[in-house]
């Protein structure tokens, strides 16, 4: 059940009388014939709480059961209070819709509200602010940061987070759709679109793409998704034909972005749901590169949950959909992340066929001749795929571990200063790496390293990834300071729960 009693009688808002005939959002009074608990405005208000918390009212905090979970100092039990407050209608908002506002599941959401009370100050300051709980009413200070464990330590001094900055980058993307008319509130009027808009939506995607690979997707997944709905609501809008296929490769783009920022915060559902959107949309267009880098992002969104089998199905459709239409670069990057599924189901000999293939391929790359959607792809991300191949061999024989630290430290080297995440994601391999090389001090050195820069990046991928490093360092956890590490390790995935 999704729904709990408090053991309390409801009282009215503070400061707006409610009764049966009046909307308990607004205090205005309801229609006859209205059975939703909500006067039209505020539903209308309301329409994106899937995506985002409501801003709520001052008096919204004063609400008894509110008060006592806040005086209760557990915010769990706040987080159900504010689920079941009537500002919402008559039926408390479902916890998957408030799970994905925060980014974990349903279940998790359930501990959360009925296990004991969060310790872990970065988890409680980042959903006070989510939920936009004024600071009066918090229980904890949410000052400084322990960069080794994650856990945000009282009474250090604040230094200035990068997310401001990233924050009002962002703003200012959603500026620009804005004015050029791509983004705006609901009613915005539909006029007739032209090649000129269809360009500045793609300038804006890459605007975005550029963000991602700095900053991650968890900062980014929900600018992005209500960009690609405004994009979808377009096609509606009147325009040339022959403008059709492109307006509709953008939808395409734009879903696809909005997928991969999904993967990247967490967010799988909505990932997928982007991700088939744009796919069909691709197909419509008749863009099979486009399609085929939608299938690959699939691919690895399946490789993240350690679905291998599905992620080699996925990339061989994408092989057989693209046809005549595939390119140098756009194999190169199928058969780099066949490769990596192969390791990972442990055919070790298919897996370094295949990225002998791939490295044929990237050796005839033109990049006058690849396609927009290819921009990223360079030599580090093949290179990438090698190190994954040769942890994967490493972990079943550690004489290939000397070479899995060579390949990654290549990939490192070859990634621009730009491409942030990627670059930290290796940096992760490489930690695994010289841990099965019995290199514990450096892999150490590098860890240290990773779990700092992690802080600076908003993707759960990454996090999963660091998170995940607890299983190559096995053999040298005798040591006491790969068992401190281990332990930090642990602590960074409980506050992430």
């Amino acid at each position: 059940m999704d729904t709990l009693d408090f053991g309390l009688s409801r009282p009215r808002l503070a400061r707006l009388p409610v009764t049966s005939a009046n909307c308990p959002r607004c205090g205005g009074r309801l229609a006859r014939d209205n059975d939703s608990g909500r006067c039209a405005p505020c539903q209308a208000a309301e329409r994106d709480r899937l995506s985002a918390p409501p801003e709520v009212p001052d008096s919204f905090w004063e609400h008894q059961p509110v008060r006592q979970a806040l005086a209760e100092r557990h915010l769990g039990q706040v987080i159900r209070a504010y689920r079941c407050h009537p500002y919402h209608g008559r039926h408390p908002l479902p916890q998957t819709v408030v799970a994905g506002w925060m980014g974990i599941t349903q279940a998790q959401l359930s501990r959360v509200e009925n296990g004991p009370p969060l310790v872990h100050l970065d988890r409680l300051a980042y959903w006070a602010e989510l939920f936009g709980i004024p600071r009066s009413y918090l229980w904890f200070t949410p000052l400084g940061r322990d960069h080794m464990t994650g856990v945000v330590v009282a009474g250090e001094p604040q230094s200035p987070g990068p997310d401001e900055g990233r924050r009002a980058l962002l703003a200012a993307i959603a500026a620009v759709a804005t004015g050029a008319g791509l983004i705006g509130s609901t009613d915005l009027a539909p006029r007739r679109i032209g090649a000129t808009d269809v360009a500045r939506l793609t300038a804006v995607l890459t605007l975005y793409r550029s963000v991602d690979r700095e900053s991650g997707g968890g900062l980014l997944y929900r600018e992005v998704a209500r960009f690609a709905e405004s994009v979808y609501r377009m096609l509606d809008w009147t325009h040339p034909a022959g403008l059709t296929p492109r307006l509709v490769a953008a939808v395409a783009a734009a879903r696809q972005l909005a997928g991969w920022t999904a993967l990247d915060a967490g967010r799988h559902d909505d990932a997928q749901r982007h991700f088939v959107a744009g796919e069909r949309a691709a197909l419509a267009a008749g863009d099979a590169p486009l399609a085929a880098m939608i299938r690959y992002a699939q691919a690895k969104q399946l490789q993240h949950r350690r679905h291998n089998w599905d992620a080699l199905a996925t990339l061989q459709l994408a092989h057989a959909q693209l046809g005549s239409q595939a390119t140098p670069a756009v194999k190169a990057l199928l058969w780099g992340a066949e490769a990596a599924s192969a390791a990972a189901l442990g055919d070790h000999r298919t897996a370094v066929t295949t990225l002998g293939k791939a490295s044929d391929q990237f050796d005839r790359i033109s990049q006058e001749r690849e396609p927009d959607s290819m921009g990223f792809y360079d030599r580090g991300e093949l290179l990438a795929q090698y190190g994954r191949v040769y942890r994967d061999k490493a972990r079943q024989d550690s004489r290939h571990a000397p070479e899995a630290v060579r390949w990654v430290e290549a990939a490192i080297a070859s990634f621009g200063t730009a491409n942030v995440r990627s670059t930290l994601l290796n940096e992760v391999g490489l930690c695994s790496a010289l841990f099965l090389a019995d290199e514990p001090e450096q892999a150490l050195a590098v860890g240290a390293r990773v779990m700092e820069q992690s802080h600076g990046i908003s993707s759960r991928r990454v996090l999963d990834r660091v998170v995940n490093l607890r299983r190559d360092l096995v053999r040298h956890r005798e040591l006491p300071e790969v068992a401190a590490f281990e332990h930090a390790l642990t602590a960074r995935a409980a506050a992430a729960v």
